[in-house]
């Protein structure tokens, strides 16, 4: 009868894995962050000036320039996941390990669990970061989506031939 050793249990209970997963989840989520407030930022100032001015289709086209920087901060954060996969050596080419991590991070899971033996944990904890960003990024579009509402009624407002004052009420 032999005791497995160490390393082994390591393996198994696939510590490597939760190491580096958790590590890349405080990159991914630092870099979210950071992107995440440059991109709301930016578009509340913009909206406010546009709103102001009555510029409403500006603020339609600040809206989806917005959710585009959204959709390539998360494809950004994809490739992050796959480069760490390809670094480790966990899969054997880049594209595939993009790929994998996109389908994991996006908890589409339309690809087979490629991870190597003690790696496992790490397609969950992908799916993990997937999921916080993407709640993190609803909440924005929310906010985002406050003020293309604005722009959009005043400027239906506007087509009625509404009074100035009664358009300028509707904040």
């Amino acid at each position: 009868m032999t005791i497995p050793s160490t390393l082994h249990l390591g393996t198994q209970l696939d510590f490597p894995a939760y190491l580096l997963g958790i590590s890349m989840l405080l990159v991914v989520m630092l870099v979210h962050g950071v992107a995440l407030l440059q991109i709301a930022k930016r578009y509340e100032v913009k909206t406010f000036l546009y709103l102001a001015d009555n510029q409403y289709s500006s603020v339609a086209i600040a809206f989806y320039i917005g959710i585009l920087c959204l959709l390539l901060m998360h494809l950004f954060e994809i490739v992050l996941w796959g480069v760490a996969l390809w670094l480790f050596k966990l899969l054997p080419n880049i594209g595939d390990s993009i790929l994998f991590s996109g389908s994991t991070y996006t908890a589409m899971g339309f690809m087979d669990d490629l991870l190597p033996n003690g790696w496992k944990m790490l397609a969950i904890i992908i799916a993990f970061s997937g999921m916080f960003a993407f709640a993190w990024t609803a909440s924005v579009m929310i906010s985002m989506t406050k003020h293309y509402r604005q722009a959009y009624t005043r400027q239906h407002m506007k087509k009625l031939k509404l009074p100035a004052e009664v358009i300028e009420r509707f904040k």
